[in-house]
């Protein structure tokens, strides 16, 4: 049997597989990529960067019950959800309320690995040894009909779906195009406050565009954009924001230390359009790219 820690398969990053008949499509989870280890009555977590976190949730230390198998290795998702039933990543981040773990994939039940059986017979064990609780889940999956999901995770304000191609077996430690991670993103304009410092090939640019949105009158900070810029569209912004320097934050009020650290601040006359996941409760583009620069 697989032993602790384990390192999980993961998915890439890209579009929704042409002959999706061929395909089973989940929700994807906005959370914590978490293994349990059951063994005998006891619950051990591992995190994502192999870290043993089974203290810091336990919540969760009524699995095994739930668990028709002395032994398993689950794979799952931990998250925090909103009133909305919604799972919120600064949520999870604060863990102010309780946490649920919502399993997809199994490894090893009993002394017996299972990684080598197919996606299908996994998922068919998965849902005979695990009993859904207040804390865990498992939740339901579909052969084909992945555009029809992915509409329906838009319309909740989900992250988006992960496409699993039908006979694949487990393989810990890979990243794999045989699973893939289809996420929603939506536009959003945002004022360009200042900039960070940039290091590195882009020392003589900037690092982030510190951005805002007007709120009754005053610019809200929202953050900072990082990527989705040529080397080319670096060179032209940098030039353009420089002639537009001031000596003060034009945010209010102004941003965490973090972000003043070295930070450039410019008149916000300047607009951008960027890709976002989501806005966080605090009003920050989460996830952000940047796409272009709106004259004035």
């Amino acid at each position: 049997m697989l032993k602790f820690p384990v390192v999980p398969m993961r998915a890439t990053l890209s579009t929704m597989p042409h002959d999706d008949a061929g395909w089973a499509f989940e929700i994807k989870w906005d959370g914590y990529r978490t293994l349990a280890f059951v063994e005998k009555g006891t619950v051990r977590l591992q995190s994502s960067n192999l870290y043993d976190v089974t203290a810091k949730y336990p919540e969760l230390g009524g699995l095994p019950d739930a668990v028709a198998a002395e032994r398993a290795i689950l794979d799952a998702e931990l998250v925090v959800l909103d009133d909305a039933g919604r799972p919120r990543f600064e949520l999870l981040q604060r863990h102010e309320r309780q946490a649920a773990l919502f399993i997809f994939d199994v490894l090893a039940i009993e002394r017996h690995d299972v990684i080598s059986l197919p996606y299908e017979e996994r998922r068919r064990l998965l849902g005979e040894i695990v009993e859904p609780g207040e804390n865990w889940a498992v939740p339901a999956h579909r052969i084909g009909g992945g555009d029809e999901l992915l509409a329906a995770t838009i319309a909740r304000e989900l992250e988006g779906v992960m496409a699993k191609r039908l006979g694949t077996t487990y393989r810990p430690g890979t990243r794999t195009k045989e699973w893939r991670k289809i996420k929603n993103r939506q536009r959003a304009e945002v004022v360009i406050g200042g900039y960070s410092p940039g290091t590195g090939n882009r020392s003589s640019s900037f690092g982030a565009l510190l951005v805002g949105r007007w709120v009754d009158g005053r610019l809200a900070f929202a953050g900072g954009v990082g990527t989705g810029f040529t080397q080319r569209k670096l060179e032209e912004m940098v030039k353009r924001l420089r002639e537009l320097r001031v000596d003060d934050s034009p945010f209010d009020p102004p941003p965490p230390t973090a972000y003043r650290r070295g930070a450039v601040w410019v008149q916000p006359v300047l607009t951008a359009t960027v890709e976002i996941t989501e806005f966080t409760n605090e009003g920050y583009v989460r996830q952000a790219s940047f796409i272009s620069l709106n004259d004035p």
